[in-house]
């Protein structure tokens, strides 16, 4: 199953970029959303790549009977984010989501993109693949509610960020 979500950030892209190179604007994401313990295990930065390994608990409400044998109500995810600036003016990447012991299988692509000189558009391309026979379908259904609260909690954070900064 694949989503696609865009949004516009009313701030030219260098200062996005800034955002999205920063790895404290990724764990103030994170600890904005509610997620606990937010860490970052492993950080590679570089003028024009930051790879930002995360690891959180994160809390699940409102998980459907079905799915309580595989999600729990508090999780363990690990996330390996991958942004490069790709010297053309745009800037994205990767990213992986493992969510331990749940067989749901997360990652996509990010593109940030300019849209004239004061606004910017970042676009988001999940993959959701559950190892579930029978119930994958209800599983990956269940999942990409979860994942487009989380990205739309993102660009909210992710505006406020911007304005903050």
């Amino acid at each position: 199953m694949q989503i696609v979500k865009k949004h516009t950030f009313d701030t030219p892209i260098t200062d996005c970029w800034k955002m999205f190179s920063d790895p404290k604007a990724h764990v103030a994401k994170f600890e904005g959303m509610g997620h606990h313990g937010v860490t970052i295990v492993d950080k590679k930065k570089t003028k024009k790549n930051l790879n930002l390994t995360v690891t959180r608990e994160v809390d699940i409400d409102g998980i459907p009977g079905f799915a309580k044998k595989f999600v729990k109500p508090r999780n363990t995810v690990v996330s390996i984010d991958d942004w490069n600036d790709f010297g053309d003016g745009t800037y994205g990447g990767t990213f992986t989501l493992d969510t331990q012991g749940v067989p749901i299988d997360i990652k996509g692509q990010t593109l940030l993109e300019a849209d004239g000189d004061d606004r910017s558009t970042y676009t988001v391309t999940i993959d959701i693949k559950v190892s579930v026979p029978l119930i994958g379908g209800k599983l990956a259904d269940f999942s990409k509610g979860i994942v487009i609260k989380q990205m739309d909690d993102e660009f909210a954070l992710g505006d406020a960020w911007l304005a903050a900064h």
